[in-house]
């Protein structure tokens, strides 16, 4: 019994190492320092917390066509994440989706701007929370 108790509390403590909340600032702070335009990263953020409440290691529930959404903006494995049980994808980020749950979000952030270049913002099922005026995100920058 005592074996099994240090065992899930090692496998506990493994797993929240890898992964981090961020809040709307750091993660504006940490995407402009990947890069990414200052004029997208409200629309970034909104994406983020209404996704995945700016947690990197969410992995969401089963969709209805049976694929699976992962990390801090939910990038799906069926079309742009290679999942780790096999099934088929077309992988267009050319990436494991266990490294889109890392507390380094670089592939997350690389994957997700793929995404948004070529389907566009409507791409995430949160867009309409996101697509009107956005607070400014420059109070980040301060």
């Amino acid at each position: 019994m005592r074996t099994l108790l240090v065992v899930c509390v090692l496998a506990f403590a493994t797993s929240s190492v890898l992964a981090r909340t961020m809040d709307r600032c750091s993660l504006a702070r940490e995407m402009s320092n990947l890069g990414v335009p200052r004029d997208q990263l409200n629309k970034w953020t909104c994406i983020a917390q209404h996704e995945s409440s700016f947690r990197t290691e969410v992995v969401g529930p089963p969709n209805t066509d049976g694929s699976n959404d992962y990390g801090i903006f939910q990038i799906n494995d069926r079309y742009w994440c290679q999942p780790s049980n096999g099934h088929f994808s077309h992988n267009g980020c050319n990436v494991n989706c266990n490294d889109l749950l890392s507390d380094d979000i670089t592939r997350s952030v690389q994957c997700a701007q793929k995404v948004q270049g070529e389907q566009g913002w409507t791409a995430w099922s949160v867009w309409h929370f996101c697509s009107g005026n956005l607070p400014p995100i420059d109070d980040c920058f301060r």
